[in-house]
C-alpha cells in the first residue's frame, strides 16, 4: 500500500493518492478528471438502462456529445476520487463526497432533494455525503471495491469524520423483485428515530409499512442488495424506512446513514489495515 500527499493550491485537502496491487484511487485534479468520471457514471446508471431497453425510443447513446455526461450543479462543490487500473491508466470506479461541518450544513446535500432530514440536522460531528459510487460495468475485480473503500476510509480519518451517508440506489423501480431486501432492512437495520429520515419525494414506497410482519430470506436479500449498501451494512449502517422513485434513473434509492464509531472494533482495523 502506497499512501501520497502533496498541496493542492487550492486549500481544501492534501491530495491523496492510495495504491493497492493493480488499482490506485486518487483526488481528480483536473476538469479532464472529472470529465472522465462524468462520462463512467452516464455508462453506470444510464447507458446500460437504454442498452436493456431497446424499444425506448432513446435508446442507445445520443448524437450530442455532451449528452452522455452524467452531471450536476453538486460536482462543483465535490471532491471526486477516482479509481485506476495502474497499468493502462483506464478508470474503473468513481465516487463523489461532499464535506460538511455538521448537520447544520445538510440541506446542503443532494440526499436532502429527496429526503426531510430536519431530525440530522443535530448531528454535532463532521459529515461527508458519498454519492455517485459506480464501477465500471465490464470490471468483476472485488479489489476495486476494496480500493475505493480504502480511499473513502482515508479520507474519514484524515477529516475527523463522524458520519458517511449518502443515497444507495436499486436497479429498477418495481420494488416487489426486492421483497427480501426491504423486508430485512425494516427487520434489522432501520434508522434510530432520532435520525431517522422523513418523507418528501413525491413519489415513494413506505417499504417498512407494506412489510411489517414479513421476514425476509436473509441470504436472497443479500443477492438483490447492492453492493455497496451491502459493505455499508457489514459496518452499523442504517437506512430510511421508505425508498425514493427515481424515474429519470429507473432506481428506487434508500437513505443510509453509517456513524463511525459504530463500525464494529474489527471491521474498522481490517479497512484501516487496507488504508495504510
Amino acid at each position: 500500500m502506497v499512501y501520497d500527499q502533496a498541496d493542492q493550491t487550492n486549500g481544501v485537502t492534501e491530495m491523496l493518492t492510495l495504491s493497492k496491487g493493480r488499482y490506485r484511487a486518487r483526488l481528480a485534479a483536473t476538469p479532464l478528471d472529472l470529465h472522465a468520471a462524468q462520462a463512467l457514471r452516464w455508462r453506470s446508471f444510464i447507458g446500460l438502462r437504454r442498452e436493456a431497453e431497446p424499444d425506448r425510443g432513446d435508446a442507445g447513446a445520443p448524437d450530442d456529445a455532451a449528452a452522455v455526461l452524467d452531471a450536476d450543479d453538486f460536482d462543483a462543490i465535490c471532491r471526486h476520487i477516482l479509481v485506476e487500473e495502474l497499468a493502462t491508466g483506464r478508470l474503473v470506479c468513481c465516487f463523489r463526497m461532499l464535506p460538511l461541518k455538521d448537520g447544520s450544513e445538510i440541506g446542503r446535500s443532494y440526499a436532502a432533494q429527496y429526503y426531510e432530514l430536519s431530525a440530522l440536522r443535530s448531528f454535532r460531528g463532521r459529515m461527508v455525503e458519498m454519492g455517485r459510487f459506480c464501477i465500471d460495468p465490464d470490471c468483476r475485480d472485488p479489489d476495486i471495491l476494496r480500493v475505493a473503500w480504502a480511499a473513502m476510509t482515508r479520507f474519514v480519518d484524515d477529516e475527523g469524520v463522524e458520519m458517511l451517508f449518502g443515497c444507495s440506489s436499486f436497479m429498477g423501480t418495481d420494488w416487489e423483485g426486492y421483497a427480501d431486501a426491504f423486508a430485512v432492512l425494516a427487520e434489522r437495520h432501520l434508522a434510530p428515530k432520532r435520525w431517522l429520515p422523513r418523507v418528501k419525494a413525491p413519489q415513494v414506497v413506505r417499504y417498512a409499512r407494506a412489510l411489517i410482519g414479513r421476514r425476509g430470506d436473509p441470504k436472497q436479500a443479500m443477492l438483490h442488495m447492492p453492493p455497496l449498501l451491502r459493505t455499508y451494512l457489514l459496518m452499523g449502517d442504517w437506512v430510511s424506512d421508505h425508498a425514493v422513485i427515481d424515474r429519470d434513473l429507473n432506481t428506487l434509492h434508500v437513505f443510509t446513514g453509517l456513524e463511525i464509531k459504530a463500525i464494529p472494533p474489527a471491521r474498522a482495523r481490517a479497512l484501516r489495515l487496507v488504508a495504510g
